[in-house]
């Protein structure tokens, strides 16, 4: 360690920062983490499961540290690899810092059960990531850069780096900022975007601009303690409103006014709210991560941006936080392929369908990493988890467009379904969450078949097609090819999305028939989510078309709850039937939710000449908050049961005992 400090000396003198593997044993590497730290003052944050000291942060937390910025730090991946905790640490990491990174001895490590795994992988336990472990080894075997201290051989540090000095951003706009900054002090109104990768100061920019406009500036973000660095820059004239409270003054029209809103991390709020803000403010600076462990801001300037008229685009390519080159930052993006110049190529020439499954990983991994980047460059949500689910997670399919040698489109395809009768059926009842099967077990969970899980599917995870070869009906052939190509044990395809009149006449065109409908708009969205079957086999028909009859059935008690014009013609049928019997039932005697049984229970009240107080109070729109809620649909429950054993107590009495049977599953 006698040249550790000389060595560190040179990095800040550069402004780069480095990356060290310790690979061994757990007391190898503490041991020689402890002699590194040592020899080198420092914050040394560490990202671990592990207890590990007063600077200690686990891996579902490093968002808090957001804003901050540190000296050296430890990131330990011997029980498990977050790899988005990992990007966000990163750039936390000021100039002149090491990144120290905990592994196992690599030859073990692939076979070895990965605890991060069970927050992108379906399995209740934990599952090994033999392909993302293989892929971090070639990362640092291919970047000279990273240092690797194995257990058992000797380790000496390289040459110090050499290059011009580098000197620290001094809170005054670079050259690159200036410019956008004049951009911006001059627009008379209307909506700008500044992206630019982590580190280039745009949060920087937010806040300068702030300053020096003479009149009022409003700043939201995801979060607050995100807008830390825009807070600085800003000074006294900082305001800042999370966007819910936004929303709801805008709303209640009790915000006075702002010359401009400023949407930090805009990546990160759905497109429908931004969307309304928009048209709130009479300028709105939008500021975004190209790329980063929130997801990609590529995407988003495709799905997002390209919609709002009249938008002015501008880029910071220069780093202020390091310089330029900087190894970690170069090794993070090989490692999470943030790299996106694959993208940006037009992949020209006839499309061929080609599948792909995740043995490419290790066999052709730059054929696939180029499907991946296509993905995530098309869905502005596709972050770290995403990759590690697409490399190592069971029951993943792919497929490609290929024009040449380039991917014009791309599908991911999960498996799904085949539980057993009697856990569909206590998945119906609300007593059974079984990991995954998203759309399966909505099927069953708020759908009116208890053996809808029990159905094998396959439901389209990401479809993306390049934004040089969209309209040529590329994504119809991809879904075309996976019907076609699908198991003879697959009864159905089927995609869950958010709900756009646009995006369901896609699905339309495909084949699908639409089979669910929610209730509130998703948070991550801002959309409802609609579920689509495209049936394959006869169950799989009978399947769709039972779930689409009872959404008619139900749509005149449904659209009262929702602001979208639902997509289907209501049937208008108000008697109960044998179904509604079966589904108030699961609703009174189990934990179906009462959104799912919209219909049953309007209904209910139109067949019973019964007072039923609490239900008529819960359609007039008399709900209560969380805590209340609960209190509020006990008490239905308890109403719905009472006027089942008042309509037919035999009956009543018989659904009761068959349902209760459920819960032992």
């Amino acid at each position: 360690m006698t040249n550790l400090s000389a060595f560190t000396a040179a990095l800040a003198r550069t402004g780069q920062r480095r990356v060290l593997v310790l690979e061994g044993d757990d007391a190898w590497t503490e041991m020689q983490l402890a002699r590194f730290s040592a020899a080198l003052p420092g914050d040394w944050l560490t990202v671990s499961e592990r207890p590990q000291g007063e600077q200690h942060c686990l891996p579902a937390a490093v968002r808090t540290l957001l804003g901050r910025e540190f000296t050296h730090a430890v990131f330990d991946a011997r029980d498990g690899f977050a790899a988005d905790a990992l990007a966000a640490l990163a750039g936390t990491l000021r100039a002149g810092s090491w990144l120290v990174l905990l592994t196992p001895p690599w030859q073990r490590w692939a076979a070895q059960p990965d605890n991060d795994s069970r927050r992108w992988s379906d399995r209740p336990e934990p599952i090994p990531t033999p392909h993302f472990v293989r892929h971090f080894i070639a990362c640092c075997l291919e970047d000279d850069a990273v240092l690797h201290w194995r257990q058992g051989e000797p380790f000496q540090l390289p040459t110090p780096p050499d290059g011009p000095a580098w000197c620290m951003a001094s809170g005054e706009p670079e050259r690159e900022q200036q410019q956008v900054l004049d951009a911006l002090l001059s627009l008379p109104r209307g909506t700008a975007v500044v992206t630019a990768p982590r580190g280039r100061g745009k949060s920087a920019l937010a806040g300068m601009l702030v300053r020096r406009w003479p009149g009022a500036v409003l700043v939201t973000a995801p979060a607050k303690a995100a807008t830390t660095v825009l807070a600085q820059h800003a000074g006294e004239g900082f305001q800042f409103i999370a966007p819910d409270a936004l929303v709801a003054a805008l709303q209640q029209n009790t915000l006075t006014e702002y010359d401009w809103l400023i949407i930090d991390e805009a990546a990160a709020i759905p497109g429908p709210l931004l969307r309304r803000l928009l048209a709130d403010f009479p300028r709105v600076l939008l500021v975004t991560t190209v790329q980063g462990y929130e997801g990609t801001g590529r995407g988003f300037m495709l799905k997002f941006c390209a919609s709002v008229p009249g938008l002015r685009t501008f880029s910071l390519e220069q780093p202020v936080r390091w310089a330029r080159n900087d190894a970690l930052e170069r090794f993070i993006a090989a490692l999470l392929l943030f790299d996106d110049d694959d993208f940006r190529l037009r992949p020209a020439g006839e499309c061929r369908i080609a599948p792909l499954t995740q043995r490419a990983w290790r066999d052709n991994p730059g054929h696939i990493a180029a499907l991946y980047r296509l993905l995530s460059g098309a869905h502005y949500r596709t972050s770290p988890l995403d990759l590690r689910r697409m490399m190592d997670a069971p029951g993943q399919r792919f497929a490609q467009a290929l024009a040449g040698e380039r991917p014009a489109g791309a599908l991911w395809l999960v498996e799904e379904g085949g539980l057993s009768t009697a856990l569909s059926a206590a998945v119906w009842a609300g007593f059974r969450r079984p990991r995954g099967n998203l759309v399966a077990q909505s099927l069953a969970a708020h759908g009116g078949s208890p053996d809808a899980a029990t159905l094998r599917g396959l439901r389209i995870s990401r479809i993306a097609v390049h934004p040089a070869r969209q309209r040529e009906g590329i994504g119809a052939q991809l879904i075309a090819w996976a019907q076609a190509n699908a198991h003879p044990d697959c009864d159905y395809l089927s995609v869950s999305f958010g709900y756009t009149p646009e995006l369901w006449r896609f699905w339309q065109r495909c084949g699908f028939t639409l089979v669910r409908f929610g209730s509130h708009r998703e948070a991550s969205s801002g959309c409802y989510t609609a579920m689509a079957l495209l049936p394959l086999s006869a169950a799989g028909h009978a399947l769709a078309g039972h779930e689409h009859q009872r959404l008619r059935r139900d749509a005149t008690w449904l659209q009262p709850w929702i602001d979208e014009e639902l997509p289907v013609i209501p049937s208008h049928q108000a008697t109960l039937n044998d179904e509604d019997w079966r589904e108030l039932a699961g609703f009174a005697f189990a934990h179906r939710p009462p959104e799912a049984c919209i219909g049953s229970l309007n209904r209910l009240l139109l067949a019973a000449d019964l007072a039923l107080p609490a239900l008529r109070r819960w359609f007039s729109g008399q709900q209560q908050g969380a805590e209340g809620r609960k209190a509020q649909v006990k008490q239905l429950r308890q109403e719905v049961g009472l006027a089942l054993a008042s309509l037919d107590p035999e009956r009543g009495k018989a659904l009761q005992s068959t349902i209760a049977a459920l819960q032992f599953f």
